[in-house]
């Protein structure tokens, strides 16, 4: 039986990771022109991370995370999101002191056990980007602005960012009894789960997928109703800054963040054909979870992109590959030739291939035409002879004789331009 990939697990080919590329490239340029630095941090982490952050009622922690004991008797976790090891590495490495307000961003593979389905794997990847150090509404539309800001340069289309404010501590508290009183008095509509959940944390029923706690919860009370006047203006603020900004947002209140460390602004982006899992980006304000990790009193806001269904949003499909120059060589002697000139070509940045078996110049020139080369160095005993490879522009369709004894000064010179690296 032939060896697979584990269910949930997907290689990224060769044919793939130029699309990947663009996306991670992208993100590097957007984010690192706000101010955003990229910071990486380690797969795993000690469970307590996510538990303490996350919320030990969230499904998260309670069904999908990978937890597993080292052989020091310590309880590990592959991440499962970026936002909580982001914070300890804030926390760890005390980047408050160095600056008041300080923005990273992080790019890589996440994991959760759970149904693998369209754009949502066991591992998956994300672009985290976080801001710290100023709980000031223009900071959220900032936020906000640079995600959508991210979407408009990748050419994502038709994208509703939906917006929310969860309050704080002081509104949801009469919220949380008034949510409470509610599903209690619809207890026997709800699945075993949300009436396992409704006591000890009430907001955790919004998580539920099943459809009919989902009918059930259109009737719940809205937390709008209770929002504070200082978490009413501070949203009021966030909406506007939006509206100076030209970011259309759609107040949604029935929008409740899956992770207990969010309150006041909360946002996702919801992309259509994505199907019923159709957000392709989510975040929001986090003012007292680096405080409850152990660190010093600092709001933060943030979001994660999840890398994914970006590819499935793109307009342009998988990049072929690609190569700026094709040698094709007849013969031992000219594919030694062929082979320095190669790898001196390739080691200046100019992207080469050429085939290593003696192969017909037809068959080469099939090769070629794949890779989307647009020149073709073709050398054989004749051209060693005269001293003269013959070099062919493929989009011009023409032709002439370079000399050998410059050929790869000639080549440089030309195909400058077509560097892959500097």
């Amino acid at each position: 039986m032939a060896l697979k990939a584990v269910r949930g697990f997907s290689d990224i080919l060769p044919s793939e990771t130029e699309r990947w590329k663009r996306i991670e490239d992208q993100a590097r340029d957007v984010f690192g022109r706000f101010g955003f630095a990229e910071l990486r941090i380690p797969l795993l982490e000690k469970t307590e991370v996510f538990a303490r952050s996350i919320g030990e009622e969230t499904d998260i922690v309670e069904k999908e995370m990978y937890t597993f004991p080292d052989r020091g008797g310590d309880s590990l976790t592959l991440r499962p999101e970026g936002t909580a090891s982001i914070v300890r590495a804030y926390i760890e490495h005390k980047l408050y002191v160095a600056e008041t307000v300080t923005k990273v961003f992080f790019i890589g593979p996440m994991f959760r056990y759970e149904r693998p389905q369209k754009g949502r794997y066991r591992q998956f990847h994300q672009i985290d980007v976080e801001l710290f150090g100023t709980s000031n509404p223009m900071s959220d539309a900032e936020v906000i602005s640079v995600l959508m800001h991210y979407f408009a340069v990748l050419n994502i289309k038709n994208c509703e960012l939906h917006v929310n404010s969860l309050g704080c501590g002081d509104c949801r508290r009469p919220y949380k009894e008034e949510l409470l009183r509610f599903l209690r008095a619809h207890a026997s509509g709800f699945c075993a789960n949300c009436q396992r959940r409704m006591d000890r944390n009430p907001l955790r029923v919004f998580d539920c997928k099943v459809e009919d706690c989902q009918r059930m919860l259109r009737d719940a009370p809205l937390l709008q109703t209770y929002l504070c006047s200082a978490c009413t203006e501070h949203f009021g603020h966030v909406r506007e800054y939006l509206r100076i900004l030209g970011v259309t947002s759609i107040v949604n209140p029935h929008m409740v963040r899956g992770l207990d460390y969010y309150s006041r602004t909360t946002f996702e982006v919801l992309a259509p054909g994505l199907g019923a899992q159709n957000a392709v980006a989510a975040g929001g304000r986090y003012d007292q979870l680096v405080e409850s990790m152990g660190g010093p009193s600092v709001p933060g806001i943030g979001f994660a992109i999840g890398m994914e269904r970006v590819l499935l949003l793109l307009q342009d499909p998988s990049s072929p590959p690609r190569s700026s120059l094709f040698i094709a060589a007849l013969g031992p002697s000219a594919r030694d030739k062929a082979f320095t000139l190669y790898c001196r070509l390739n080691e200046r940045g100019i992207a080469t291939t050429m085939d290593y078996e003696d192969r017909s110049l037809k068959a080469q020139m099939r090769r070629a035409n794949k890779l989307n080369s647009r020149y073709v160095v073709i050398v054989g005993d004749d051209e060693l002879r005269k001293g003269a490879a013959v070099f062919r522009d493929m989009k011009e369709q023409s032709q002439e004789e370079l000399p050998l004894a410059t050929l790869f000064e000639e080549l440089n010179r030309r195909l400058a331009g077509d560097c892959v690296s500097a």
